[in-house]
This record gives C-alpha cells, sequence and structure tokens, in this order.
C-alpha cells in the first residue's frame, strides 16, 4: 500500500505561492493584453510580493531561529525553504525588471513618459524646483547619521534615499545620511504631457537644500520590508480593542525582513546601511529600475488612457430583482444565487438598506471582515441602530491590514448604538453572513444572506463570488444559532444546514470526499477554491482517486496536492484561472451527496478548518444549484485563462482549443449581458437555461 504521507505527494505551501505570483506575472508578459492591464498585473505581482515578504517570510525566519526544523507535509525545514525562496525570487526579478521595461518603452509610443529629471528640458526642471520647494522640502525628512545622531527608526515600507556627503569646508570629512520619503507624497510627480517622474529623481537633485554645507558625492534609494504580523495575546487581554490598537504601532516595528536597493546601491552605501539594519545578505535586492511596484497603480489610474485597459464590464442587476417588488417579498417566492461581478452585488446592500429602513425590522445581524473605507452596508447598519432596529455586527479585528479599517467601523457603529463584538477569543470570524428578522402577519419571518466574500462594494466588482439570499426556514434557523454562538458563550455550536468550523467543516468535507470514494468511478467531485493545503483533506482526495473518482479542482493560488501521479492522483486535475477579475469564490459539486452543491468562506487550509471561524452553506434551492454547477463546468473547460497543475509543482497555460476558444470570465459577461438585452417574451425559461443554452452553443463538446 502506498503510503500517502509520504513527502514527495505535497507540494511546498510556499513555492506553490510563488508559483501563483509567478502567473500573475506572466499576465504582465501577455503582450496580447492592452499596456496598462500589463503594468496593473505588475503592480499586482509587487504587491502580492509585498504581502508575502511581510508575512511567510518573517514566519518561516521566526521558526528558523525557535529551532523548527519540520513544518509542513513536504517536510522541507524552515531554512531549506528560505533558501529555494530566495533563489527563486533573485532570478525572477530580472523577469520582473525586463517586464517592466518593455512596458515603459511601449507605453511612450501611447504617449505615456517615465523620466528621470536629467533628462528633462530647462522648463521642466524649472516648474519640478518649484515644486520641490512648495511641496516636497515642507515635508521631506533629512536625518544625519553619525555618534550624536542614532541610526533612524524606518517604519514597514519605509522609502527614501541613503547619502554620502562632502563637507563643503572639509574635503576630507565624509559623512553618510537618510532622506525619509513620507507616504503622503505621490510616488511619482506627474507633469504635463502625461510625464511621470520618480520622486527620488527630484529629491536627489536637492539633497544639498537638505544638508546646507555638504555636497553630494553618491546616492541610493532604498525601501524596506518589516514582519507585519501581529501576535495577540489574547489570554492577557482585557480590552481586545486597546490591545490591537497597540500591536498595528509595534507592526511598524517589526523586525525587517527584506532590504531593496536603488541601482546607485553600491557595497559602500549598502554596507553603510546594513551595518544598522541587519538584513540577511540574501533578502536584499538590487534594482535597476526604480523601486516599489505596487506604486504603478499610479499610472495605471489615469483615466485619460482608460482605453490601455481590458474594456471594463458594468455589472447589471437581473430578474427577479430588477423590478420595483420589495426584495423581501421576492425571497418569500425564491432563493436567489448570485454570482458576481457578471451580476451587480447592489441586491445585497439594498437588502440591509432597505431592513434598516422598514419599521417592521426587529433586528440585524452581521460578520464583518473587510468592508472598505466608505462602506454603504456600515452606514445602513448604523441608521439602522439609531432608528432603533437591534442591530448586531462582528467586526473581526484581525483581518489582516485591515484592521485599522475596521477599528474605526467598530467604534462609528458602537457610538451609533450597536452591538459590536470585537472576534472571538482564539478565532478569526471569516464567515460572511447576515440575518434579518422582520415582523409579518404577527410572526416572526427571517431573511438570510450567506457568502464567499465580503461585503465591500468596491472588491465586489473586480472579485468573483457567490452570493447566496433566501428565507429558507431550516437556513435562517442554523443562522440564528450561528449568531446566538458568536454573541454568546458556547463549546458545542452545532448546525444542520449550515456547517461552521473549526468543528464542522472539515469532518463534512471529509465525508463528502468519502462518499464519492465509495461510487468509485460513478464519483465525481468539482471544488472551486483558492489555496489546497491540508493534508488530511488532500489525503482523503488521493484515496479518492485511487478509487476511480474523477476530480477537478480549480484552485487560484497554493495547492499542495499533486495531480497526475500514478497510483495516487492519475484522476485529478488541478487548475488555475488568472484573469480579468480575481478569482475568490468558494464552491463545491459532490455527484452523489444529496444537497449536493455547498459554497463556503473556507478555503481547504488548516487555518480555515481549524482556526476560524467559517460557513459552509448547503445550497437548498434547485435552481442555485444547477447554476453553480453550470459556472463549475464553463470554468473547467477553459481554455483561454487556465493554467494547469503538473505532477512537479510547475503550471502550463491551458492550450486553445482548435474550433473553441473558451473565455469563461468573457462568456460570464456575454450571459449576463443577453439576459439584460431579452425582452420578456425572449427570457421564457429560468435564468439557469438561458445559461446553458449560452455554453452549450459556445463550447458544447468542451462542457
Amino acid at each position: 500500500m502506498l503510503n500517502l504521507k509520504n513527502p514527495d505527494l505535497y507540494n511546498n505551501r510556499e513555492t506553490s505561492w510563488l508559483q501563483f505570483n509567478t502567473r500573475v506575472l506572466k499576465q504582465a508578459l501577455d503582450e496580447s493584453l492592452p499596456l496598462l492591464e500589463r503594468l496593473k498585473f505588475l503592480a499586482i505581482y509587487g504587491t502580492n510580493l509585498d504581502e508575502f515578504y511581510m508575512i511567510r517570510i518573517a514566519g518561516l525566519k521566526k521558526l528558523f531561529a525557535a529551532g523548527i526544523v519540520v513544518s509542513s507535509a513536504d517536510k522541507l525545514t524552515p531554512l531549506q525553504q528560505l533558501r529555494e525562496i530566495r533563489e527563486y525570487l533573485h532570478q525572477e526579478q530580472q523577469v520582473a525588471e525586463h517586464c517592466l521595461v518593455s512596458i515603459l518603452k511601449k507605453l511612450e509610443h501611447e504617449g505615456i513618459k517615465v523620466k528621470d529629471y536629467h533628462e528633462l528640458s530647462q522648463g521642466q526642471k524649472h516648474y519640478l524646483n518649484r515644486y520641490f520647494n512648495e511641496n516636497i522640502y515642507p515635508v521631506i525628512i533629512p536625518i544625519a547619521v553619525d555618534a550624536t545622531h542614532p541610526f533612524p527608526h524606518l517604519n514597514n515600507l519605509s522609502f527614501g534615499l541613503i547619502v554620502k556627503l562632502r563637507d563643503s569646508d572639509n574635503a576630507s570629512i565624509e559623512r553618510f545620511g537618510i532622506i525619509r520619503v513620507p507616504r503622503v507624497l505621490e510616488r511619482f510627480v506627474e507633469l504635463e504631457n502625461d510625464i511621470y517622474i520618480p520622486i527620488e529623481s527630484i529629491v536627489a537633485e536637492h539633497v544639498e537644500d537638505l544638508f546646507p554645507g555638504y555636497s553630494l558625492i553618491k546616492f541610493a534609494s532604498f525601501r524596506v520590508t518589516r514582519n507585519a504580523d501581529i501576535e495577540i495575546e489574547e489570554e492577557e487581554a482585557d480590552d481586545f480593542l486597546e490591545i490591537l490598537e497597540e500591536g498595528l504601532k509595534l507592526r511598524r516595528k517589526g523586525a525587517m525582513v527584506r532590504l531593496e536597493v536603488g541601482s546607485d546601491g553600491d557595497e559602500e552605501i549598502v554596507n553603510f546601511f546594513n551595518r544598522h539594519t541587519n538584513v540577511y545578505q540574501d533578502d536584499i535586492f538590487r534594482f535597476h529600475t526604480f523601486l516599489n511596484l505596487s506604486s504603478l497603480w499610479q499610472i495605471v489610474s489615469n483615466k485619460r488612457f482608460a482605453h490601455l485597459l481590458l474594456e471594463p464590464f458594468k455589472t447589471k442587476t437581473l430578474p427577479p430583482l430588477d423590478h420595483s417588488e420589495n426584495i423581501f417579498a421576492t425571497l418569500e417566492k425564491q432563493d436567489i444565487l448570485l454570482f458576481h461581478p457578471y451580476e451587480s452585488f447592489d441586491p445585497v446592500v439594498m437588502l440591509i438598506q432597505t431592513a434598516a429602513k422598514d419599521p417592521d425590522v426587529v433586528s440585524i445581524k452581521m460578520t464583518l471582515y473587510r468592508s472598505g473605507k466608505d462602506s454603504p452596508i456600515v452606514k445602513a447598519l448604523m441608521g439602522a441602530s439609531e432608528a432603533g432596529i437591534q442591530v448586531t455586527v462582528m467586526v473581526e479585528l484581525k483581518a489582516r491590514f485591515d484592521e485599522e479599517n475596521n477599528l474605526i467601523w467598530a467604534k462609528a457603529l458602537e457610538k451609533a448604538g450597536a452591538h459590536v463584538i470585537y472576534g472571538i477569543k482564539g478565532f478569526k470570524v471569516h464567515a460572511k453572513a447576515t440575518l434579518i428578522t422582520k415582523k409579518k402577519n404577527g410572526k416572526l419571518k427571517q431573511y438570510a444572506h450567506l457568502g464567499t466574500g465580503n461585503y465591500n462594494p468596491s472588491t465586489s466588482k473586480i472579485y468573483t463570488d457567490m452570493s447566496y439570499l433566501t428565507s429558507k426556514d431550516e437556513i435562517t434557523n442554523d443562522m440564528t444559532r450561528f449568531f446566538h454562538f458568536l454573541t454568546g458563550f458556547s463549546k458545542k455550536g452545532k448546525l444542520n444546514e449550515l456547517y461552521m468550523s473549526p468543528s464542522q467543516i472539515k469532518p463534512k468535507i471529509l465525508s463528502l470526499i468519502q462518499n464519492e470514494a465509495r461510487k468509485k468511478s460513478d464519483g465525481r467531485i468539482i471544488a472551486k477554491l483558492n489555496s489546497l493545503v491540508d493534508e488530511d483533506v488532500i489525503r482523503a482526495l488521493y484515496k479518492a482517486s485511487q478509487a476511480g473518482v474523477k476530480i477537478d479542482l480549480i484552485v487560484r493560488g497554493i495547492c499542495c496536492l499533486k495531480p497526475g501521479i500514478e497510483g495516487v492522483s492519475e484522476n485529478i486535475r488541478v487548475i488555475s484561472i488568472l484573469g480579468k477579475y480575481l478569482e475568490h469564490a468558494r464552491a463545491f459539486y459532490f455527484k452523489n451527496d444529496e444537497a449536493g452543491v455547498y459554497i463556503s468562506s473556507a478555503d481547504w487550509m488548516p487555518r480555515n478548518l481549524t482556526r476560524r471561524i467559517e460557513l459552509l452553506t448547503t445550497i437548498k434551492d434547485q435552481k442555485a444549484k444547477e447554476k453553480i454547477v453550470q459556472i463549475l463546468k464553463l470554468q473547467c473547460a477553459d481554455n483561454s485563462l487556465a493554467h494547469e497543475l503538473q505532477s512537479d509543482g510547475s503550471y502550463i497555460k491551458v492550450k486553445h482549443d482548435d474550433i473553441k476558444t473558451i473565455n469563461n470570465h468573457l462568456l460570464l459577461e456575454d450571459y449576463v449581458n443577453k439576459v439584460t438585452k431579452a425582452s420578456a417574451k425572449e427570457s421564457m425559461g429560468t435564468l439557469e437555461q438561458i445559461m446553458s443554452n449560452i455554453f452549450n452553443e459556445e463550447n458544447n463538446s468542451a462542457v
């Protein structure tokens, strides 16, 4: 019998993530995409890499320092992982820089130019000199470093210049200094005619204004990355709000894990800087282009060049939510499954706004993980509370990188009179759920929203997620129990139609996989998720494959399972879809299960299954089930945006069919547009039948 714990059967989590980010970089390299679309993917690549260093590399360093030898199913030690990652990233940096240079050169032909100060005309230099004096000089921070001036603390993602100076009165005296460029200043200064000047290029020309009496010998730009993972000792936290606020301050002071240096950074400059910061040599990256790829968003967002992006899609509200009938009345007649961003997130916002103004609504209960900065949903909740409706909101203060924003909303909700829960001790609450209770004919009636994504109208336009709206008692009764668990004390919370982690989701998933395995070659699984890491789930999938079950996995990011291994996983296919939208939904189809179709807030990772409060939702409505299965089958058939995982951990772009090109993003846009334009007569039949007809026309042989 094969040993399914053999480390050779597992991809390393970190290197699998690197492969994902490489797929993002490949989008930037794709010459079939518009230029600013390519630049956008390069910005995403850089942002992803920043977070990877702040969290994952920082974590591996801590494991290594703690002497932990084995931390994952592949059995690689933290040190082995760090070595592989560093080698991978130093090689890939050259690809990213070449990509940036190539895109910028082509953008020049379109009218967008990135230039250094010394490349400008005298008139442009004169303008920038005035701009420096009026806008940069008052806020820039020149810092001398010597025996009486200690090296400054540099916050996470601090950016600036390292300078070497000579005393104008005594040429034998040379000194080093730091110029910090505050984040309030834009990364590029924009001139007329769409010329972008990197701010360090302007600052470098005025170093001697910042250090009077000294002349500039040389300089280099720098950027630092620190450990940004907040550790909260909850056992000692009497006031969770207070300790989180303190943790946010400490994040800025975490251990330095990466140093990026500009092309002028010679050994002397780097050594000076590193004597004070002590960054490991292999975590120092020297760039020949400008630092901070994530800052490219400033150029991407130039509205005058929107034609250099993919054509934007206007999300639609489809029947039955496109008419004036009260949304509660609609939900009493039928369940609704929305697939964002093709179908608008507005009905979800409208549900909460309608409830907030309805005099018959008794209570609104909701979980908030990431809600955005200007949230209409939070404003509606505040209005509802002020109007006397009982509002209970679970605001997850531990939502990484959104803690500060969530603190602001939590305080505002409390001020409006809402009952705010600041997390559950020992767990993150990642579930996406809303429960509305209102009076109807002398009784209480409840309405629910369960989703795979956050209550954030902004990201709902670029993330693919699913929303399930229902008034079915079996669902809403479970949600009542769920919110009682969040607000009260319970060690034995059990739901019936919903499944809650940390106690229920993993056993349910394992049971569903095992049930398909018992059906052998008649078994069928399609699972769509962001990451697959959990060893027990992977082993269950391996066993199902060995039994003959056909398994399709649509995994956007990390996948530690290796498909295509003879005798283990030859019946498993894994694809990753990258394109116009960020694939974020979690949806599952199990052919031989009575319910058959589920959506979830949880990925198949240990953190989601054992260390978070998540929900797995049984889809009760037949039309909604059919719609989800159609979407899953369409994505499995994609041969335009899909990359297929190989047994060695690499990914290969799925080739176009000679007859049909199947781009699921464009097909879904087309579906929504056709439904919107159809008259009542043409719309005979269900939305799912219309979708099925479109897909069969486009890719009947593939689905």
